[in-house]
């Protein structure tokens, strides 16, 4: 079963790149848009996130959560959601949409489970940010098209 995915990113992220092969490697359509730049509503961002704890909402890889800023842990869902419509980089990526249903995050067993992926698996951890906490962040578009 090919499915066509909807696939939320921060555009320049190693990692959601990866994601987005294997996706396309595994047979599936690939619709990528950005993620930072998205209208988002607290209605139409909140489905995306399920039964998942608040805390899961979030990326660990973002500026402020890195730096203990944001505590992912401290935050009802209406208050995670104002944060993260005022701040997209808080997000957990990515976000996406097929068969109707909507993930956050890229667990590969979920994934496989749900609209299937082949066994040719990225090298690496290809949720977590592969960046220590003193890297510099990958680019926002914004930035890139400047270089």
């Amino acid at each position: 079963m090919m499915s066509t995915v909807v696939f939320y990113e921060k555009p320049g992220c190693g990692n959601n790149t990866k994601q987005k092969v294997w996706l396309a490697a595994s047979g599936h359509t690939v619709l990528a848009k950005n993620l930072l730049t998205e209208k988002w509503t607290a209605e139409r961002l909140r489905p995306f996130f399920g039964d998942l704890p608040v805390a899961q909402w979030f990326n660990p890889a973002a500026p402020r959560v890195k730096s203990g800023e944001v505590n992912p842990a401290a935050y009802d869902a209406q208050t995670a959601l104002d944060l993260m419509l005022a701040e997209p980089l808080l997000i957990r990526r990515p976000l996406m949409e097929a068969e109707g249903e909507l993930r956050v995050g890229f667990d590969a067993d979920a994934v496989r489970a749900w609209i299937g992926l082949n066994d040719a698996k990225p090298e690496g951890d290809i949720e977590a940010c592969p960046k220590g906490h003193h890297a510099k962040p990958c680019p926002t578009p914004e930035e890139s098209s400047h270089a």
